[in-house]
Protein backbone atom coordinates (compact mmCIF):
# COMPACT_ATOMS: atom_id res chain seq x y z
CA UNK A 1 0.00 0.00 0.00
CA UNK A 2 1.35 3.51 -1.25
CA UNK A 3 1.37 6.23 1.90
CA UNK A 4 -0.99 8.96 1.74
CA UNK A 5 0.79 12.51 1.09
CA UNK A 6 1.60 14.26 4.13
CA UNK A 7 -0.60 16.56 5.14
CA UNK A 8 -3.29 13.96 4.49
CA UNK A 9 -5.88 17.06 3.31
CA UNK A 10 -6.88 16.28 -0.29
CA UNK A 11 -8.02 19.58 -2.13
CA UNK A 12 -10.79 18.01 -4.76
CA UNK A 13 -11.37 20.75 -7.81
CA UNK A 14 -14.04 22.13 -8.94
CA UNK A 15 -13.90 25.06 -11.55
CA UNK A 16 -17.81 26.19 -11.35
CA UNK A 17 -16.95 26.85 -8.08
CA UNK A 18 -13.74 28.55 -7.76
CA UNK A 19 -13.40 32.12 -7.69
CA UNK A 20 -10.22 32.07 -9.79
CA UNK A 21 -8.07 29.99 -12.30
CA UNK A 22 -7.51 26.66 -11.46
CA UNK A 23 -4.12 27.27 -11.79
CA UNK A 24 -3.72 29.93 -9.58
CA UNK A 25 -6.31 28.44 -6.96
CA UNK A 26 -3.90 25.32 -7.02
CA UNK A 27 -0.58 27.63 -6.51
CA UNK A 28 -2.42 28.79 -3.59
CA UNK A 29 -3.28 26.02 -1.85
CA UNK A 30 0.42 24.58 -2.34
CA UNK A 31 1.81 27.67 -0.59
CA UNK A 32 -0.66 27.61 1.60
CA UNK A 33 0.73 23.58 2.53
CA UNK A 34 -1.49 21.96 0.70
CA UNK A 35 0.51 18.74 -0.84
CA UNK A 36 -2.52 16.63 -2.62
CA UNK A 37 -4.77 17.88 -5.23
CA UNK A 38 -7.20 15.79 -6.91
CA UNK A 39 -8.88 17.13 -10.40
CA UNK A 40 -12.57 16.02 -10.49
CA UNK A 41 -13.49 17.98 -13.75
CA UNK A 42 -15.61 15.39 -15.25
CA UNK A 43 -17.63 17.39 -17.50
CA UNK A 44 -14.47 19.33 -19.32
CA UNK A 45 -13.34 18.22 -22.74
CA UNK A 46 -10.71 15.17 -22.11
CA UNK A 47 -8.36 17.16 -24.08
CA UNK A 48 -9.17 20.16 -22.28
CA UNK A 49 -9.19 18.38 -18.84
CA UNK A 50 -5.41 16.64 -20.49
CA UNK A 51 -4.01 20.26 -20.73
CA UNK A 52 -4.84 21.08 -16.94
CA UNK A 53 -3.65 18.11 -16.15
CA UNK A 54 -0.28 18.38 -17.49
CA UNK A 55 -0.30 21.85 -16.29
CA UNK A 56 -1.36 20.81 -12.21
CA UNK A 57 1.41 17.96 -12.25
CA UNK A 58 3.78 20.35 -13.14
CA UNK A 59 2.57 23.28 -10.75
CA UNK A 60 2.34 20.35 -7.86
CA UNK A 61 6.23 19.06 -8.91
CA UNK A 62 7.31 22.46 -8.18
CA UNK A 63 5.87 22.07 -4.74
CA UNK A 64 6.70 18.75 -3.93
CA UNK A 65 2.63 17.55 -4.03
CA UNK A 66 0.88 14.51 -5.82
CA UNK A 67 -2.10 15.53 -8.16
CA UNK A 68 -4.75 13.61 -8.55
CA UNK A 69 -7.12 12.72 -11.07
CA UNK A 70 -10.56 11.70 -11.11
CA UNK A 71 -11.77 8.40 -13.01
CA UNK A 72 -9.49 9.52 -16.02
CA UNK A 73 -6.95 6.38 -16.54
CA UNK A 74 -5.75 8.00 -20.11
CA UNK A 75 -5.30 11.32 -18.28
CA UNK A 76 -3.26 9.59 -15.25
CA UNK A 77 -1.40 7.33 -17.75
CA UNK A 78 -0.29 10.89 -20.06
CA UNK A 79 1.14 12.71 -16.79
CA UNK A 80 2.05 10.27 -14.34
CA UNK A 81 -0.73 11.63 -12.06
CA UNK A 82 -2.00 9.38 -9.37
CA UNK A 83 -5.56 8.06 -9.68
CA UNK A 84 -9.29 8.68 -8.12
CA UNK A 85 -11.86 6.17 -8.85
CA UNK A 86 -15.51 6.00 -9.12
CA UNK A 87 -17.81 4.26 -6.27
CA UNK A 88 -18.27 1.34 -9.10
CA UNK A 89 -14.56 0.65 -10.58
CA UNK A 90 -13.10 -2.56 -9.80
CA UNK A 91 -9.63 -1.13 -8.07
CA UNK A 92 -7.51 -4.54 -9.23
CA UNK A 93 -7.82 -4.20 -12.49
CA UNK A 94 -6.61 -0.65 -13.11
CA UNK A 95 -4.28 -1.36 -9.93
CA UNK A 96 -2.82 -4.36 -12.75
CA UNK A 97 -2.63 -1.95 -15.36
CA UNK A 98 -0.91 1.06 -13.95
CA UNK A 99 1.87 -0.89 -11.25
CA UNK A 100 2.37 -0.93 -7.96
CA UNK A 101 3.54 2.47 -7.29
CA UNK A 102 0.65 4.99 -8.34
CA UNK A 103 -1.57 6.49 -6.10
CA UNK A 104 -5.19 4.88 -5.97
CA UNK A 105 -7.79 6.06 -4.03
CA UNK A 106 -11.76 5.13 -4.90
CA UNK A 107 -14.93 7.20 -3.72
CA UNK A 108 -17.41 5.03 -0.97
CA UNK A 109 -20.89 5.75 0.48
CA UNK A 110 -22.44 4.60 3.83
CA UNK A 111 -23.37 1.18 2.52
CA UNK A 112 -20.06 0.23 0.87
CA UNK A 113 -17.70 -2.07 2.09
CA UNK A 114 -14.37 -1.00 3.04
CA UNK A 115 -12.44 -4.51 4.09
CA UNK A 116 -11.09 -7.22 1.91
CA UNK A 117 -11.69 -7.53 -1.36
CA UNK A 118 -14.31 -4.46 -2.06
CA UNK A 119 -10.76 -2.39 -1.17
CA UNK A 120 -8.27 -4.37 -2.81
CA UNK A 121 -5.42 -2.49 -4.74
CA UNK A 122 -6.25 1.14 -3.14
CA UNK A 123 -4.33 3.25 -1.23
CA UNK A 124 -7.86 4.94 0.01
CA UNK A 125 -11.33 5.34 0.25
CA UNK A 126 -12.78 8.90 0.73
CA UNK A 127 -16.61 8.51 2.64
CA UNK A 128 -19.23 10.59 2.03
CA UNK A 129 -20.78 12.69 3.14
CA UNK A 130 -20.22 12.84 6.71
CA UNK A 131 -22.11 16.25 7.07
CA UNK A 132 -24.70 17.73 4.67
CA UNK A 133 -22.52 19.42 1.81
CA UNK A 134 -23.09 22.85 -0.14
CA UNK A 135 -21.05 21.18 -3.15
CA UNK A 136 -23.90 18.72 -3.33
CA UNK A 137 -27.20 19.93 -1.59
CA UNK A 138 -29.77 16.77 -1.23
CA UNK A 139 -26.29 14.41 -1.62
CA UNK A 140 -27.11 12.26 1.63
CA UNK A 141 -27.88 11.47 4.59
CA UNK A 142 -24.92 12.56 6.16
CA UNK A 143 -22.84 9.74 8.24
CA UNK A 144 -22.40 12.57 11.58
CA UNK A 145 -19.01 11.62 13.00
CA UNK A 146 -20.42 8.75 14.67
CA UNK A 147 -20.72 6.71 11.58
CA UNK A 148 -17.57 7.80 10.17
CA UNK A 149 -15.89 6.60 13.27
CA UNK A 150 -17.88 2.89 12.56
CA UNK A 151 -16.70 3.27 9.06
CA UNK A 152 -13.32 4.05 9.38
CA UNK A 153 -12.56 1.43 12.50
CA UNK A 154 -14.06 -1.39 9.95
CA UNK A 155 -11.87 -0.24 6.59
CA UNK A 156 -9.00 -2.12 5.63
CA UNK A 157 -7.55 0.94 4.24
CA UNK A 158 -7.01 4.88 5.47
CA UNK A 159 -10.74 6.54 5.23
CA UNK A 160 -10.25 10.32 3.86
CA UNK A 161 -13.72 12.31 5.28
CA UNK A 162 -15.27 13.83 2.57
CA UNK A 163 -18.57 16.14 2.53
CA UNK A 164 -19.29 19.41 4.07
CA UNK A 165 -15.93 19.83 5.30
CA UNK A 166 -16.03 23.68 5.74
CA UNK A 167 -13.83 24.52 8.82
CA UNK A 168 -10.83 23.28 10.98
CA UNK A 169 -13.18 22.56 13.62
CA UNK A 170 -14.94 19.87 10.83
CA UNK A 171 -11.28 19.04 10.25
CA UNK A 172 -10.53 18.18 13.27
CA UNK A 173 -13.48 16.10 14.28
CA UNK A 174 -13.04 13.85 11.36
CA UNK A 175 -9.59 12.91 12.65
CA UNK A 176 -10.71 12.37 15.99
CA UNK A 177 -13.18 10.04 14.62
CA UNK A 178 -10.72 7.54 13.20
CA UNK A 179 -10.12 9.29 9.37
CA UNK A 180 -6.64 8.98 8.35
CA UNK A 181 -6.98 12.75 6.41
CA UNK A 182 -9.64 14.61 5.41
CA UNK A 183 -11.12 16.36 2.09
CA UNK A 184 -12.43 20.01 0.87
CA UNK A 185 -13.55 20.91 -1.88
CA UNK A 186 -16.29 24.30 -2.01
CA UNK A 187 -14.42 25.47 1.24
CA UNK A 188 -11.25 26.26 -1.03
CA UNK A 189 -13.03 26.72 -4.27
CA UNK A 190 -15.10 29.35 -2.72
CA UNK A 191 -12.40 30.85 -0.61
CA UNK A 192 -11.46 34.59 -1.18
CA UNK A 193 -7.89 33.43 -0.13
CA UNK A 194 -7.35 29.82 -0.38
CA UNK A 195 -3.82 30.19 0.77
CA UNK A 196 -5.17 31.14 3.97
CA UNK A 197 -8.40 28.72 4.06
CA UNK A 198 -5.91 25.75 3.93
CA UNK A 199 -3.34 27.20 6.01
CA UNK A 200 -6.19 27.13 8.38
CA UNK A 201 -7.79 23.88 7.93
CA UNK A 202 -3.56 22.53 8.46
CA UNK A 203 -4.21 23.65 11.96
CA UNK A 204 -6.69 20.49 12.65
CA UNK A 205 -3.60 17.97 11.75
CA UNK A 206 -1.13 20.00 13.93
CA UNK A 207 -3.41 20.02 17.09
CA UNK A 208 -4.69 16.53 16.05
CA UNK A 209 -0.75 15.13 16.33
CA UNK A 210 0.26 16.67 18.94
CA UNK A 211 -3.20 15.73 21.14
Amino acid sequence: MNPLPSPPLLVITDRHQARRPLDELAEAAFAGGCRWLSVREKDLDPAARLRLLRRLVVIGARAGAVVSVHDDLAGAAATGAALHLPAAAEPDRVRASVGPDRLIGRSAHAQDPLAGRAVSGLDYVTLSPVLLSASKPGYGPALGYGGLAEAAAAASVPVIALGGIETPADARASLGAGAAGVAIMGAVMRAADPQATVSALLSAFRVTATA
